[in-house]
């Protein structure tokens, strides 16, 4: 096949996705909001700041599981089970810490420091588990997709690294959750926005 860079370049329609034009949104749970629990944050507040402060995240890959049967020695190769790996996010620290004390009193009413308890307002996965988006927008700033993680919760809250010699950077953690499982729309998070006409994405 010759080199033939127009050929490529008629290809890429769009001038291709790029990875910097995002946003993460997340609900966080009533009881991390409510009150003085947050560090005086309404959860207007601390949600709207965890979509400024989330510097970097995945769209979802995805998994099915493969098992093998054997026949007369043959492997024989099947597809399995759906697995949904965990989403980590990198987020931004201010000083403040409104995003980090919301993370770190979630995971505490999940399960208490002191007490090995959950809180009473955490009876299952549906008070617990938050709905969370990834929107991929494009040049134009139109939404080009959007995935929602179902009944997502956090497993782990990274540590913040602290150094006298670290000069000119802003702290930065990371959050990993786990979730029942993802959903993708074209068009806006709650699906009701549309893509041009011109993008043939395919709705999974």
């Amino acid at each position: 096949m010759p080199f033939d860079p127009q050929s490529f370049r008629s290809a890429l329609q769009f001038d291709g996705a790029r990875p910097n034009l995002f946003e993460c949104t997340l609900s966080f749970p009533p009881i991390v909001t409510s009150g003085t629990r947050a560090g005086g944050a309404d959860s207007l507040d601390v949600n709207r700041q965890f979509s400024f402060f989330c510097r970097a995240a995945q769209i979802p890959g995805q998994s099915v599981n493969p098992f093998p049967v054997y026949y007369q020695g043959r492997e024989i190769k099947l597809a399995g089970n759906r697995i949904f790996q965990d989403w980590t996010v990198q987020i931004i620290n201010d000083e403040d810490f409104k995003v980090r004390n919301a993370f770190e009193l979630w995971s505490n009413a999940i399960n208490g420091h002191r007490t090995n308890l959950r809180n009473s307002a955490f009876v299952n996965n549906n008070d617990y588990g938050r709905d969370a988006h990834i929107i991929q927008y494009g040049k134009l700033g139109e939404t080009l997709r959007s995935y929602k993680f179902i009944g997502l919760f956090p497993t782990e809250i990274s540590p913040i690294e602290n150094d006298w010699g670290t000069n000119d950077v802003i702290q930065e953690y990371q959050v990993t959750f786990s979730y029942q499982w993802w959903e993708s729309t074209i068009g806006d998070a709650d699906g009701t926005g549309a893509a041009p006409p011109t993008r043939n994405v395919e709705i999974i």
